[in-house]
């Protein structure tokens, strides 16, 4: 294929404070075996941008700027999403994650063939401190129903490529949500209302896991993000097994915060609500103090899982 007829793809690659993790990120992008123009965009938030990143060829590109809106995750995807209008199709990419062979290619190859699809994503390879776990995708496609009962921690934002066009109806990430705490999520569900996601199977994204993982102590902002959640989609109290698994999480978290009282009181609703629901047993554990909530987390991530 020529390349003035191949799709341009900019990437929205967030920072802070992680150099040696955002050149792996970069150079795994710019690798890419894709004839088309690659777009990168790194957004540094609360530090200033390191203009040795820069480099501009015929079809490889990497601008730097920064997080022109709310600090944080959410504030720097849309710095970076503004950046990038004439793009065909926009990607997302974490610094501490790295993008594997072939995954340009086949995305844009599905979403040209699929041109209802407003996002494609992949499996993923969980890297837990060197201890990999690949994760394909288990489903072909995600659906709003299907989210909202699942979180599918396959479809990881880091293997987001959207069609640049579908995000003007998608709207903005989300900065009010606390902590910037499952935007990711909350941006899913908003597109699967716009088009259809579309799963490639393979693992084409290493997404780095570990014990210093940003959210693996900010528990009460697990706790707020997952309430505005639920108020924000209503959807979740339509089905008791959704709003069990979103309360399970919270109650893991109040749990890890000491909160014995609350803890209880959210998973005496969940045994109301949906008894088999696997985290209320994990934190009452951790309530009761049989088990530290970091085990639990050390556990579930070498398996390639969250709670």
């Amino acid at each position: 294929m020529n390349t003035t007829d191949t799709p341009t793809v900019a990437v929205v690659v967030p920072t802070h404070n992680r150099p040696e993790l955002l050149r792996r990120a970069i150079d795994a992008i710019l690798s890419q075996d894709y004839p088309g123009r690659i777009d990168v965009v790194v957004v540094f938030d609360r530090a200033e941008p390191d203009e040795t990143l820069v480099r501009d060829e015929p079809t490889r590109s990497v601008r730097v700027t920064t997080n022109v809106r709310t600090p944080g995750l959410p504030g720097g995807r849309n710095s970076g999403i503004a950046m990038c209008p004439d793009a065909d199709y926009l990607a997302f990419c974490d610094d501490d994650d790295m993008w594997l062979p072939g995954k340009v290619a086949a995305q844009v190859a599905e979403l040209e063939r699929h041109r209802d699809a407003a996002l494609a994503t992949t499996g993923v390879v969980i890297d837990f401190e060197g201890d990999e776990s690949r994760r394909p995708s288990p489903v072909p496609e995600l659906t709003y129903e299907s989210l909202i009962r699942n979180r599918t921690t396959e479809a990881h934002p880091s293997t987001f490529m959207f069609r640049r066009s579908s995000l003007t109806e998608i709207g903005d990430v989300d900065e009010v949500i606390p902590g910037g705490y499952s935007e990711d999520y909350d941006y899913l569900l908003r597109t699967a209302k716009v088009g259809r996601i579309l799963c490639l199977h393979e693992p084409l994204v290493s997404v780095r896991w570990g014990r210093t993982s940003y959210f693996t102590r900010r528990w009460q902002s697990i706790v707020d993000a997952q309430r505005y959640l639920m108020r924000k989609h209503p959807a979740f109290k339509d089905d008791r097994r959704a709003e069990t698994r979103v309360r399970g999480q919270i109650a893991f978290a109040l749990a890890a915060m000491g909160d014995r009282r609350a803890t209880f009181r959210e998973v005496g609703a969940i045994i109301t609500r949906w008894p088999l629901e696997r985290r209320w047993p994990l934190a009452t554990l951790v309530a009761l103090k049989v088990v530290k909530p970091e085990r639990v987390l050390e556990l579930a991530h070498k398996a390639g899982r969250g709670i």
